[in-house]
């Protein structure tokens, strides 16, 4: 048994009111740079929907994750060494920036200092931030943002076409008969990372101490080999500079004991972080379950108890501090996942053992066990209209469990058992002990997580330690050694102004010269800014 530590994160969909503050904060953090423009390390999506990039779930098409082949051996769809060797020039499985979209900007000046006696009014124009040329704008990072563009092409929802075609019709996009959930999406930091595996230059790695994966932009060739074999397709090739990049867990805030910067900023208090123990050795056996819907128990049985004496013992001997053993035992990823058992990753049937999970969303479900004419008082009544509930259980289960609709329809219960037992405590001070039999849970846990649920302080969201002490001194003679920051390389965050680039939008070169090939769209504004002009009633300047 080899012992690691692993930051991983837990969000609370029941949360997500779909504001974008955390992918706003993010793009701003780190995408905010010429070859970016199309690069969110965070979004959130509308489900149901195709995502973004488009489809980004549907495997036969992209091949990313693992597979187990003829023999039970875990392997890359993409192929082995020989097949993607022999697409390392022309690789058919990348998405086009049309999957993505063309990023766009807009000049607000053309509104604000239009000249009266317009016989027509003044529309911002949108224009290419690649090439400054017009375009139509026909899809975005969040098109389907509330289900916005959802009647357009929802319906192919990989989800929804994998699910049995009974379920699928439950799912409706008319406006008095349709559901919606927000899903906010970052780099899953798996504990088998298929962007690793895929990498030809070995510039992909999982850091030792903490599990978070990163790209080493020395070693990159640009191969894209990890964009297409990443299912979650949360590898992004920066185009100015060539290299692949990725979300990396804000880990300079990580090893100083502070959460990411989507999870400071989140609004709904969502997400939690905290570090997870687990057994290395046991990973690739977990991984290659047979079953699919195995997978969600093997990854759980990867996990080791951190205060189970053994586990404590074998963690110290393999050098973790101690406040690293205590941030584990008071972690609340831990308890979510593994002792609540509430929280379930994001497609497991990728093999990829995810770190980034998620607590299902629960449906109103008082109205609906009222809408059925049943007693919303009655344990039974309660639980048996789990299955009717608004956002359909085999839509969740196609999500977070492999098609597994009774692991997703426990895990409502127990949300569900949490609500009414709080109600009841709540009203009168009765305590339900029905609620907590049904669900295998005492009344003491039921409280315990929902105060971790509903009402937690910031330090019981968010248990990081800081970096190891041995560490520590390395990190600081590297700082020394130079005056630059260590995340500033060639077209790396902080080598660039970003103000100006912003304004800018990308189409000049340092030296204020448009870049050739381009059109001449630029010129000095009444207030010395430099930006892009163009006259409404009809002119360029």
């Amino acid at each position: 048994m080899r012992i690691r530590a692993q930051v991983a994160m837990v969000m609370n969909l029941d949360k997500c009111i779909g504001c974008h503050t955390c992918s706003v904060t993010c793009k701003q953090t780190w995408t905010n740079r010429e070859g970016t423009e199309y690069v969110w390390f965070n979004n959130v999506e509308t489900k149901p929907g195709i995502g973004y990039p488009k489809h980004y779930e549907d495997q036969e098409r992209w091949k990313g994750g693992w597979k187990l082949d003829k023999k039970g051996r875990l392997v890359l769809r993409s192929g082995g060494r020989a097949k993607r060797l022999s697409r390392i020039f022309a690789n058919p499985d990348l998405p086009t920036l049309e999957d993505y979209y063309e990023p766009a900007t807009f000049d607000k000046d053309v509104l604000v200092t239009a000249p009266a006696g317009l016989t027509d009014t003044p529309v911002k124009q949108p224009r290419s931030a690649l090439t400054g040329e017009p375009m139509n704008l026909e899809w975005g990072a969040n098109w389907e943002d509330s289900l916005g563009g959802a009647h357009e092409r929802a319906g192919t929802d990989p989800n929804i076409t994998a699910m049995d075609p009974d379920a699928a019709a439950r799912v409706k996009f008319e406006f008095e008969k349709t559901f919606m959930f927000h899903l906010p999406r970052i780099c899953e930091h798996c504990l088998n990372p298929a962007c690793v595996s895929a990498c030809p230059s070995g510039a992909m790695y999982k850091r030792d101490e903490d599990g978070i994966v990163l790209v080493d932009q020395d070693r990159c060739r640009g191969w894209r080999m990890c964009v297409s074999s990443c299912p979650y397709k949360k590898v992004y090739v920066n185009h100015a500079t060539g290299k692949a990049e990725k979300c990396t867990f804000c880990f300079p805030r990580i090893e100083a004991g502070q959460p990411t910067i989507c999870s400071e900023t989140c609004v709904g208090r969502l997400r939690y972080l905290g570090l997870v123990f687990y057994d290395e050795d046991a990973v690739l056996a977990a991984a290659s379950v047979d079953d699919e819907q195995e997978l969600l128990a093997a990854q759980r049985a990867v996990f080791l108890d951190p205060h189970d004496p053994e586990t404590v013992r074998l963690a110290t001997e393999a050098g973790l501090p101690e406040e690293w053993i205590l941030a584990a035992q008071a972690s609340p990823v831990w308890k979510l996942i593994s002792e609540y058992k509430i929280a379930l990753p994001l497609h497991p049937e990728y093999r990829t053992l995810p770190m980034v999970w998620y607590v299902p969303p629960l449906s109103p479900v008082l109205d609906a066990v009222n809408a059925a004419g049943r007693d919303d008082t009655d344990a039974d009544d309660v639980f048996h209209t789990i299955r009717d509930l608004r956002i359909p259980v085999e839509y969740l289960a196609e999500l977070f469990t492999a098609g597994d609709a009774d692991a997703v329809a426990g895990v409502l219960m127990k949300l569900a058992a949490m609500r009414s037992y709080m109600r009841a405590r709540t009203l009168d001070g009765t305590v339900a002990e029905e609620l907590c039999e049904a669900v295998g849970m005492s009344g003491k846990e039921i409280e315990a997580m929902y105060r971790l649920l509903a009402i937690a302080k910031y330090d019981e969201r968010y248990v990081i330690p800081t970096a190891y002490a041995k560490d520590a001194a390395a990190l600081e003679a590297q700082a020394a050694s130079t005056s630059d920051c260590s995340l500033d390389c060639d077209g790396g965050p902080g080598m660039t102004e970003p103000a100006a680039t912003a304004e800018r939008f990308h189409l000049v070169t340092e030296d204020r010269q448009v870049r050739p090939g381009r059109r001449s769209l630029f010129a000095r504004r009444g207030d010395g800014r430099l930006g892009l002009t163009i006259d409404p009633a009809g002119g360029r300047s």
